[in-house]
C-alpha cells in the first residue's frame, strides 16, 4: 500500500513539473556556466542584445529563448564539435532574471518598466521598488494581462505578476469640502467614510461655521447634480462636495 502512494505522488509530481512553463533565458539575464572539471570554463555573464554570451574556447554563443537546459546543451555540443572536450558535462543556472519585465504606470514615485525574479515577482514588490503608491494613489490597482484588466487590492492578499504585465495605479477617489472649515479642499474618500469623518479631514469648522448647514452636491447621472441637506452620519461617496454654511446667530 505505501508503495501505491508513493508512486502515485510521484506520478502527481511529475505531472505537476511537467505543467508547468519552462522560463526561456533572455536579452539582459545572467548567467552562470559550470563545466565539470573544466574550473577554467566557468563563465558568469549577461546575455548581450543580441541574445548571446562569449565563453572561453566558443567564442560568442547565442542563447536568448532557449531553456537552461537547452542552453547547457548547446554549450556542450559547441565544445564537444569544436573538438575542445570529448565528452563535456555543463549546466547553466539563471542567477538574475532581466529579461522578464512589468510596466508600472499611474499614481507611483517612479513610473516605469521593472524585472520580474523569484524575489521580486509580487505586485506589493514590484510597487515597492517604484518608491510606493503616491499619496494621490488607489489601493486599487489594475493589472493588463493579455488585453484583459484584472482588479487586484493591494492590501488584500499577495498578487504574483507575469511578464508582460502592466500595472496602472489610478487615483484615489476624492471629495472636495468647502466653506467654513479649516482646510478646503480635496480628500480621499475611505470605505465607509461619514460626513463627521469628511469633516475632521477637513480640520473641522471654524467657530463661525455650524454642523447644522451642511450641504452636499452630489452628481446623480446624466450630467446632473443634485443638493440636498447633509447629516453627520450620511456617507460620503467619491466626487461628492460637501459645503459648510456659517452659522445664523
Amino acid at each position: 500500500m505505501k508503495r501505491i502512494v508513493l508512486g502515485l505522488f510521484m506520478f502527481a509530481a511529475a505531472v505537476t513539473a511537467w505543467a508547468q512553463p519552462v522560463e526561456k533565458i533572455g536579452v539582459g539575464d545572467a548567467v552562470r556556466v559550470t563545466v565539470f572539471q573544466q574550473p577554467d570554463l566557468l563563465t558568469e555573464a549577461r546575455v548581450s542584445e543580441k541574445g548571446t554570451i562569449t565563453m572561453p574556447l566558443v567564442g560568442e554563443v547565442k542563447l536568448a529563448g532557449m531553456s537552461s537546459g537547452e542552453a547547457a546543451s548547446h554549450i556542450a555540443k559547441e565544445l564537444k564539435g569544436g573538438k575542445y572536450l570529448n565528452n563535456p558535462q555543463v549546466s547553466l543556472a539563471v542567477t538574475t532574471v532581466r529579461s522578464r519585465q512589468v510596466n508600472l504606470l499611474g499614481s507611483v514615485a517612479r513610473p516605469g518598466r521593472y524585472p520580474l525574479d523569484d524575489s521580486s515577482s509580487q505586485l506589493t514588490d514590484v510597487i515597492a521598488a517604484a518608491g510606493g503608491i503616491a499619496p494621490d494613489g488607489s489601493k486599487e490597482v489594475t493589472v493588463m494581462r493579455e488585453g484583459k484588466p484584472v482588479k487586484v487590492d493591494v492590501l488584500a492578499k499577495p498578487f504574483e505578476l507575469k511578464n508582460g504585465d502592466t500595472i496602472v495605479v489610478e487615483r484615489a477617489p476624492v471629495f472636495y469640502i468647502y466653506g467654513e472649515v479649516l482646510r478646503a479642499g480635496a480628500y480621499r474618500v475611505e470605505p465607509g467614510m461619514t460626513v463627521m469623518q469628511a469633516l475632521a479631514a477637513g480640520g473641522g469648522i471654524t467657530p463661525r461655521g455650524s454642523e447644522s448647514r451642511l450641504l452636499l452636491r452630489r452628481h446623480v447621472g446624466g450630467g446632473k447634480y443634485e443638493e440636498t441637506p447633509a447629516k453627520l452620519l450620511h456617507y460620503v461617496k467619491p466626487d461628492d462636495v460637501l459645503y459648510v454654511k456659517e452659522a445664523i446667530f
